[in-house]
């Protein structure tokens, strides 16, 4: 069966309120949602991200048949310029669903980057790029049988959380997050709300306030 390409998708949110999430640390998201649709912690990032952009951008999914890649290929062609890759590949450690070729590819067309429930390979290519962030479960050298099924745009499942069209993923050191599509408006102001707060927070410890005054952490009692 060929790969399939789901034609009906939601529209990409704003640039100006998706650029909004750039200051904002996974954490505080993840916080936030209390959870709900972090990405499982064993998905990485293959280099450190801190001093340089985090992953931003409108999800396109990929969802891969066992050791096929063709979804891969297609979903490059579909991502414009600002998307994220996110790929579906079942958490299997067996073949590598992208390297550095398909990487290159998106890199030029602009994607900012690709998270990988499952494996690539050519990480000492992948890692070094500090515009193109990479995140996975799995490196193997092996590669993919065929490239001719799978889904482009179907709802993906990565480190247990749920990945529709168009949501937004966000990732850092700490970690990736998904950000529904529907919850992104009425979740920045809180966000970047939070985000100021714990900038306030590390300017009162800089001054040598205590963690307890601070966090207004209840008195103990000693026993």
């Amino acid at each position: 069966m060929p790969t399939r390409i789901i034609a009906k998708t939601p529209p990409r949110l704003d640039a100006d309120l998706i650029a909004r999430f750039a200051a904002v640390p996974v954490a505080v998201v993840v916080d936030l949602l209390e959870g709900r649709t972090q990405v499982d912690p064993a998905i990485r990032p293959l280099r450190r991200i801190a001093g340089g952009p985090a992953l931003l951008g409108s999800a396109v999914t990929a969802v891969c048949d066992p050791k096929d890649y063709g979804a891969v290929h297609h979903a490059i062609a579909v991502a414009e310029a600002g998307d994220v890759v996110v790929i579906d590949a079942g958490g299997r450690s067996d073949v590598a669903m992208i390297g550095d070729l398909l990487s290159t590819a998106a890199r030029r067309k602009g994607i900012v980057g690709l998270v990988a429930d499952g494996a690539v390979r050519d990480t000492g290519i992948l890692g070094g790029w500090g515009d193109f962030a990479v995140f996975t479960r799995h490196v193997t050298a092996r590669g993919p049988a065929s490239k001719d099924g799978g889904t482009v745009d179907a709802v993906a499942t990565i480190g247990g959380a749920t990945v529709h069209p168009r949501d937004l993923i966000l990732g850092d050191d700490d970690g990736v997050v998904v950000i529904p599509r529907d919850a992104a408006e009425g979740l920045i102001d809180k966000a970047e709300e939070r985000a100021r707060a714990e900038i306030g927070w590390e300017t009162r410890l800089s001054a040598g306030e205590t963690t307890l005054a601070v966090f207004g952490v209840p008195d103990a009692v000693r026993a």
